[in-house]
């Protein structure tokens, strides 16, 4: 049996926000807490949102500390201020920093206790927080997903939380929020979307629905992406690039992912690193040693992206499929090496034991040793 999680409601495409007042008046509630960062406050994104709450006569107040790698402070900062301002519901506005933060604050305010607690697969009673995701980068799905990440800073360690309880009420891609955006920050949500996409396919956990949308979101990503990157105005890019969040968001959902997520986890704990980069870098380390194992749905990912693997063996599609993804990278400007943003080999053992605890680790293709986790780092160090 299939079981789809998705938002009961979800606007997208351009101009989707100026249509977000009457969704948001059918909630009925009073008072929201807006999750955010600071940048998008100050940028002014965070006041095209909050003018729909004016429209519709709902009071806010405004939370912006998340943090690029959202922590457990950030968490519990925000349950403070939901119970002092007594809010009775959630907006959250950024990308996937604001969008997990919030799925901590909703599902602490409703179950109590500490978000420590709620690392791994459903482990809440009771559902979050009705919450209003808008997204403003194309690439982390967060807003469609029950996956969250909160960085427990004690441990130096991503929980991973994977929940049916913080799905979200209603999910907002308008493409015209993410406009302007920075290209590295483009490029790390794409290549997010596209790990997001290839995990889905490859784990043992796909099935017909997650392989349909995760293909049509690889076609698309390697089509638009590189406009994205390139021309921050290039609505129509922009605008495909919802679409993609959306169908990797499914699939992942519901399939699962691997140890791309695993290792990259690691990396945004101990350094603080964004996560889409680390997702991009590890993407062809982790896919080769996978296709040397279970090369089976290379080749749909190959013709999916177009290239021309007619009469070649699923290990030869493999091959061109991890060339692709490695063009792709350098083209949109993804770093080469670990060591460029301060990884030390050090701490590669830290990083591979934490590794195999993580929850995404279980859904690859096959379970490396340790020594195997460590030799994957050492490739991009």
């Amino acid at each position: 049996m299939a079981v789809l999680y998705v938002p009961s409601t979800n606007l997208v495409g351009r101009g989707c926000l100026q249509e977000l007042t009457p969704f948001i008046e059918d909630l009925g509630f009073k008072k929201a807490l807006v999750v955010t960062d600071r940048y998008l406050n100050d940028c002014g994104i965070v006041a095209k949102v909050t003018d729909q709450l004016t429209q519709a006569k709902v009071d806010f107040v405004i939370f912006d500390q998340v943090k690029p790698n959202p922590t457990t402070k950030n968490v519990h900062d925000g349950v403070d201020v939901f119970k002092k301002e007594n809010c009775d519901f959630i907006v959250s506005i950024g990308g996937g920093s604001p969008q997990d933060a919030a799925k901590g604050i909703g599902l602490v305010v409703t179950n109590g206790g500490d978000v420590r607690e709620f690392e791994g697969v459903n482990q809440t009673n009771k559902k979050s927080i009705p919450t209003v995701a808008v997204n403003t980068t194309a690439g982390t799905s967060a807003e469609y997903t029950i996956n969250y990440v909160i960085t427990d800073e004690e441990r130096e360690v991503k929980m991973v939380m994977v929940d049916k309880n913080s799905l979200v009420t209603i999910s907002v891609n308008d493409p015209e929020l993410m406009l302007d955006k920075p290209k590295d920050l483009t490029a790390a949500t794409g290549m997010d979307a596209l790990t997001h996409a290839i995990e889905a396919i490859v784990t043992p956990g796909a099935y017909g629905i997650t392989d349909a949308t995760a293909l049509a979101a690889v076609e698309k990503i390697f089509k638009y992406l590189p406009r994205a990157v390139e021309d921050g105005q290039d609505i129509e890019a922009r605008e495909q690039m919802t679409y993609v969040m959306f169908l990797a968001g499914v699939a992942f959902n519901n399939a699962g992912l691997g140890y791309v997520h695993a290792m990259a986890h690691q990396l945004g704990g101990v350094y603080d690193l964004p996560h889409g980069v680390c997702n991009a870098m590890l993407l062809p380390i982790v896919e080769r040693e996978n296709a040397k194992r279970d090369p089976k749905k290379f080749p749909a990912i190959a013709k999916a992206i177009g290239l021309d693997v007619e009469g070649k063996s699923a290990e030869e599609a493999a091959d061109e499929v991890i060339r692709a993804i490695t063009d792709l990278s350098n083209k949109v400007g993804i770093p080469a090496k670990l060591s460029e943003l301060g990884v030390e080999e050090v701490d590669l053992d830290k990083l591979a034991e934490n590794a195999m605890k993580d929850a995404c680790a279980p859904g690859n293709p096959f379970i490396p040793t340790k020594e195997e986790v460590i030799a994957m780092f050492k490739e991009i160090l």
